[in-house]
């Protein structure tokens, strides 16, 4: 992977900002995407060139589909290519459904599978042309279940729909040497915690626990997973 440039949307904080880091010790570059917070993207910067690693940062709106191709375009002539794609760009919002409107909707939608769609379009071209790719999309534990959400209706829709882009999009880059899998984490330390806290393992997860699954995602041992969802959550709600 010393070879590889990266990418990670929404990596100037949190889940992102983690992934961003471990990706820069292993791989040549990685690039940092940031939406409102340029001071936070800057620090991700210099982190990862402290380890003596290519970095440079980009802002844009990825719900907005001209600036999620821009974004992606730059980022390529500036640094040659982009091997490795993670989508870890997802608001949420916490609203009761009773309580929802059209621009909720809308944002949470395009936060979270439009912004995937978006830059998986733009980014498979020149993974296709050189036979080798890798794209985590970063999901939400249960999108599997197909239950109940009172408070983040669009959300959980979204990543299930994230889910289906996923194995979709897999299916259709395999034979180029790409894989398209998903990581998906439960209740991670940081984030939105409901009160029913029920995790068998006890605890909540770190950081870490989340990017040491997407650098499994991305590495030479899962060559032949594709269309995957590795779910992160200690057993949470299982």
């Amino acid at each position: 992977m010393d070879k590889k440039i990266a990418l990670v949307t929404g990596s100037s904080r949190g889940i992102g900002r983690n992934i961003a880091l471990r990706l820069a010790d292993e791989a040549e570059g990685v690039i940092v995407h940031f939406n409102k917070n340029r001071d936070a993207a800057i620090d991700v910067v210099k982190e990862i060139e402290k380890k003596g690693k290519l970095s440079g940062y980009f802002q844009a709106d990825l719900t907005q589909e001209d600036q999620a191709h821009a974004f992606i375009r730059d980022a390529e002539e500036q640094f040659g290519r982009i091997d490795i794609l993670i989508n870890n760009f997802g608001p949420i919002l916490e609203k009761s459904w009773e309580k929802l409107n059209a621009e909720d909707w809308d944002y949470m939608w395009r936060g979270n599978l439009g912004s995937a769609f978006y830059c998986m379009q733009e980014a498979l071209s020149g993974m296709r042309k050189r036979k080798w790719g890798r794209v985590v999309n970063m999901g939400f534990s249960r999108v599997e279940q197909l239950v109940a959400y009172r408070n983040i209706v669009p959300y959980a829709i979204a990543k299930t729909g994230l889910l289906i882009l996923t194995r979709s999009v897999a299916a259709s880059v395999a034979s180029d040497g790409i894989t398209v899998n998903m990581v998906s984490p439960g209740l991670i330390e940081g984030g939105v915690l409901p009160k029913d806290q029920n995790i068998p393992a006890g605890s909540l997860g770190a950081f870490d626990d989340v990017s040491s699954a997407v650098m499994f995602m991305i590495s030479d041992q899962a060559r032949y997973i594709t269309g995957t969802n590795l779910v992160v959550s200690g057993g949470w709600k299982l």
